[in-house]
C-alpha cells in the first residue's frame, strides 16, 4: 500500500501562554498543501518492523521514527504483527511544514486499513495527537482553526485554490527547541479565528507569526526571502511554524 503525505502552512501563529505541562498554548491556522509529497509505502510481513528511508541524510534510529512510534502506538492496543516500512522524504525536515506529523498521520490511517482496525477519524485524531501536536491534523488534512497544542482543531471555511503557494526553505533548520527559546507569550489584541475570515488582501496587516520576532533577528534570511515574497507579488507571505520555510501567497494570473 503507498500513499503520499503532504505538507501544512501555518497562516497566523499566536503563542498566548506558558503552560503547566511545559507546552505552550497556541492559536494558529493549518492548511495543507499538496505542491510537495512524502512517498509512504507500508506492506504487512509477519513479525517486527522493517524500516528503510530515503532521501535523508541524517537517519534516526528505527525507534525514533514516527511511523514506527505510530505503528508502536497502535500495538499497545490491538494485537497487529509486523510492518515493512519505506520513506521516501520529499518535504524537508526542521522547515515548520509538518512533514514528519503528516508521515505519521498517513501510517495511522495506513495501519487502519491495513489490519482492518476500523478506526473512526475521531480515534486516529486523538492517537495521532500522541505523537506530535500537529500531527491529528493530518488525519482530515482540510484547514482548521487550531488550539491548546495545536491538537484542539476547529474546521473552518477556507479556500486557496485560487492561489498559489510557494515555499522556500534555506539550507538550515531550525529545531523547535530554539524556536521557543526566545519567545514571550501574550493574548493577541484580536482573536486569530477571527482574522483569518479577513479578505487576504488584509492579512499582510493583521496576521502574524510570532516567532518570526526572534527568528528573523537571528536568521535575517529568512526576513529577506519574506521582503523577497512580497517584491515579487505575494499577496502575504509568512515563515511557516517555528521555520525556517517561509511561503509566499501569489494570486494566479
Amino acid at each position: 500500500m503507498i500513499t503520499y503525505p503532504n505538507f501544512k502552512i501555518n497562516i497566523g501563529l499566536n503563542i498566548v501562554a506558558k503552560r503547566a505541562d511545559g507546552f505552550h498554548e497556541l492559536q494558529t491556522v493549518f492548511y495543507p498543501v499538496d505542491t510537495l509529497k512524502d512517498e509512504l509505502e507500508i506492506n504487512r510481513i509477519d513479525k517486527g518492523v522493517q524500516l528503510s528511508v530515503f532521501h535523508v541524510d541524517n537517519l534516526c534510529a528505527t525507534e525514533d521514527n514516527l511511523c514506527v512510534k505510530a505503528f508502536r502506538l497502535l500495538q499497545q492496543h490491538f494485537d497487529i504483527d509486523g510492518v515493512e516500512i519505506k520513506l521516501t522524504k520529499n518535504i524537508p525536515f526542521g522547515a515548520g511544514l509538518g512533514g514528519g506529523s503528516a508521515d505519521a498521520a498517513f501510517a495511522l490511517k495506513m495501519y487502519n486499513e491495513l489490519f482492518q482496525l476500523q478506526l473512526s477519524s475521531s480515534k486516529l485524531q486523538n492517537l495521532a495527537a500522541q505523537l506530535g501536536s500537529d500531527t491529528a491534523f493530518f488525519v482530515e488534512n482540510s484547514p482548521v482553526y487550531a488550539t491548546g497544542r495545536g491538537e484542539i482543531m476547529t474546521p473552518i471555511n477556507l479556500d486557496l485554490s485560487d492561489y498559489k503557494i510557494e515555499v522556500i526553505k534555506p539550507d538550515f533548520s531550525i529545531s523547535t527547541k530554539e524556536a521557543y527559546a526566545g519567545v514571550h507569550p501574550q493574548q493577541p489584541k484580536i482573536n486569530l479565528n477571527e482574522l483569518i475570515q479577513k479578505p487576504i488582501s488584509e492579512w499582510k496587516h493583521c496576521i502574524h507569526n510570532d516567532f518570526e520576532d526572534t527568528l528573523f533577528v537571528k536568521y535575517p534570511q529568512l526576513q529577506e526571502v519574506k521582503n523577497n515574497f512580497y517584491a515579487h507579488g505575494a499577496v502575504y507571505a509568512s515563515m511557516s511554524g517555528s521555520g525556517s520555510a517561509v511561503y509566499g501567497i501569489f494570486q494566479i494570473q
